[in-house]
């Protein structure tokens, strides 16, 4: 196991996100993967901030 947070995010990308698609170009699938990656990112829950996505963590002022 080289790094737990990068083989957790792949793990997960791979089962909820390429799994899952049917692309028929590699620019779709660049595109749409770049929208996945940002909602990953900005919108779904943390534990690491209490269950809340980064934006209301914020909006509390919730520490990292």
């Amino acid at each position: 196991m080289g790094n737990g947070f990068a083989e957790s995010f792949n793990g997960r990308f791979r089962d909820e996100f390429i799994n899952t698609e049917l692309f028929t170009t590699t620019k779709e699938a660049q595109i749409l993967a770049d929208h996945w990656r940002w909602e990953y990112n900005t919108l779904w829950p943390d534990s690491a901030l209490k269950g809340l996505a980064p934006p209301e963590a914020g909006q509390q002022g919730t520490p990292a």
